[in-house]
């Protein structure tokens, strides 16, 4: 038989966490962002479950040619736009809008020879400072941009350093807001913390908002709420079995580095899951997992292939026991991966895109 890890994609739960953005900007259209592969889902898997998006947004021309292929018909939009000249020869023949945040994409635009203007995001740096054009520049830019006959329209945005934390976004809204006033073009600057924390607060929600993180069920601010507090649901569950345990006694040490010794008799079991299959090795002893549904914690190093994991709370596991990474476990039980990751240090992004190839993936319903 094939070594008992899966990945789960729960499509109905995406298209619950889409619906959620809806909610937050009720008068807003909504980007689905599925970069990375849909943030490790797979574009294809995770299409079923966002396709009642407004658009997609993405990165890459041939994730957006994947969408394509889906029969996709509406707006695709490529968030750091193009990379070099000959792009834009596939732009104008995926119908695909593009993010302009350098004079250097202006030039290009220029020279472009296309029967089909182009739709542009003129994107405008309020304060991140990874992309974008100063706020005194901005203007020219977007004069730049309208006269030039292969651009049928500009709409703006930009993107917020601290929606998700006690900074906020005031800040950089009154940036974009003074920079662009009277300009006309749809405006699109939220992002899925935004949609979450900010969608009230005047002009956050404005013509399209981004839903990136949000539509994969982990929160964008995590620890301050989680996805309960936010009505999300887990996306993806990362699961396994158990393959072996030990019997451990006092000064017993597991696994590399003898980094767990045991302190009292106890009993672990061994989950055929390791850092080559995207669990992050940097997870120390407690980091939460479930074992047929009941929470306990991991113990010892990560292996490449393996971990331990505690069986003292459910002393009747044995081989074949089912381990929930994070996701949907069995009898109703979840464990967010938010959780998961910030017990690594990292954050449930990461853990998503870090998904290792060697793990098989199926799209089901949503466990009930």
């Amino acid at each position: 038989m094939p070594r008992p890890i899966e990945a789960l994609i729960h499509t109905d739960a995406l298209a619950h966490n889409l619906q959620r953005a809806r909610a937050g900007a009720p008068d807003s259209r909504v980007w689905a962002v599925v970069k990375a592969n849909a943030y490790g889902h797979g574009v294809e898997r995770a299409f079923t479950g966002l396709r009642a998006a407004d658009g997609f947004a993405l990165l890459d021309l041939e994730e957006a040619q994947r969408l394509r292929a889906l029969d996709w018909r509406g707006p695709i939009l490529l968030l750091e736009g193009c990379f070099e000249p000959r792009d834009l020869e596939t732009c104008s023949r995926l119908n695909l809008w593009h993010v302009v945040h350098d004079e250097t994409q202006i030039d290009w635009l220029a020279a472009h020879k296309t029967h089909q203007p182009h739709r542009v995001f003129l994107k405008m740096n309020s304060g991140m400072n990874r992309l974008g054009f100063r706020p005194e520049s901005t203007r020219a830019a977007w004069a730049r941009l309208n006269a030039l006959p292969q651009v049928a329209e500009v709409s703006l945005m930009t993107h917020f350093s601290d929606a998700d934390g006690e900074r906020g976004i005031a800040h950089q809204m009154a940036v974009f807001d003074a920079a662009t006033r009277d300009l006309p073009g749809e405006r699109c600057v939220a992002n899925s913390a935004a949609v979450l924390r900010h969608a009230r607060e005047a002009g956050v929600a404005a013509d399209w908002v981004r839903a990136g993180i949000l539509c994969y069920g982990s929160a964008p601010d995590f620890p301050a709420h989680d996805i309960v507090h936010w009505g999300l649901r887990p996306t993806m569950t990362l699961r396994t079995k158990l393959i072996a345990t030990q019997a451990l006694q006092p000064g017993d040490s597991v696994g590399y580095g003898s980094t767990f010794v045991a302190d009292a008799p106890m009993t672990i079991g061994i989950a055929a899951c390791g850092y080559a299959d995207g669990y992050p090795r940097h997870a120390g002893t407690g980091t939460p997992v479930l074992v047929e549904g009941v929470r306990t914690r991991t113990v010892g190093r990560v292996s490449m292939d393996m971990l331990a994991v505690d069986l003292g709370p459910v002393p009747q596991a044995g081989l074949g026991s089912e381990v929930t990474l994070w996701g949907d476990g069995p009898n109703g039980a979840r464990l967010p991966i938010d959780e998961v990751a910030h017990a690594a240090g990292t954050i449930g992004y990461e853990l998503m895109c870090a998904l290792a190839p060697r793990v098989p993936v199926r799209a089901v319903p949503l466990a009930s």
